[in-house]
């Protein structure tokens, strides 16, 4: 994705509604670029913005159709069993990752039942956040691969590191809250690009 154009159409895809600070995240592009490809794209009718309580950038039926037939063209040739590979490897890792954040939502009471986790057991907390650095080494190098067949995976590392870091500081949001750049939003979006790189629907995603 040499053309930062698709490099934004393409992050507001994987978001749903993102911000445009929130797209210079996941694309590594200056905010300022950001918002001047933003403007260019709704001139052009690709994206709306919305606004009120969650303002942000959506695509259009037409964007969403004009970055299918862009994103179908950015593989690589060669790229597609490198991928596949990558894919296989991070499914394990998902049905993983969806029971460590049920976990980090929900523990069991004392008469057994499962009861919404009110953070206040720091050992309990602190266990889900070792499993979940375990699981970044695992899903790290997994996209350290897949990155050599398309480089624009090599954001996703540097992402989840940042959720990481904060989650370990202290910042409990930084798991599973939705639209913050939390490592449970940057998972979503990853799982999506895999999808929509080898042209899968999520019907095909395996349960997810």
């Amino acid at each position: 994705m040499s053309d930062p154009a698709l490099h934004v159409l393409h992050a507001v895809r994987l978001s749903g509604l993102a911000s445009e600070g929130a797209v210079a995240t996941a694309t590594g592009l200056p905010e300022a670029d950001v918002t001047a490809l933003m403007a260019t794209l709704a001139d052009s009718g690709l994206v709306k913005r919305r606004t009120g309580r969650m303002p942000g950038y959506s695509l259009t039926p037409q964007g969403r159709s004009h970055h299918a037939e862009r994103v179908a063209g950015t593989l690589p040739d060669g790229a597609r069993p490198g991928l596949e590979q990558g894919y296989q490897a991070f499914l394990p890792l998902n049905g993983a990752f969806k029971q460590l954040c049920t976990d980090w939502q929900l523990r069991q009471g004392p008469g057994g039942e499962q009861v919404p986790n009110d953070h206040t057991d720091a050992a309990y907390d602190g266990a889900i956040v070792d499993r979940l650095g375990a699981m970044h080494a695992e899903v790290t190098a997994v996209l350290d691969g897949v990155a050599t067949v398309l480089p624009r995976f090599e954001s996703y590392p540097r992402r989840f590191a940042s959720a990481l870091e904060r989650l370990r500081a202290g910042e409990g949001s930084a798991l599973a809250r939705p639209m913050s750049d939390s490592y449970h939003d940057v998972w979503m979006q990853l799982h999506e690009d895999f999808l929509l790189s080898l042209g899968r629907g999520r019907a095909e995603a395996d349960g997810c």
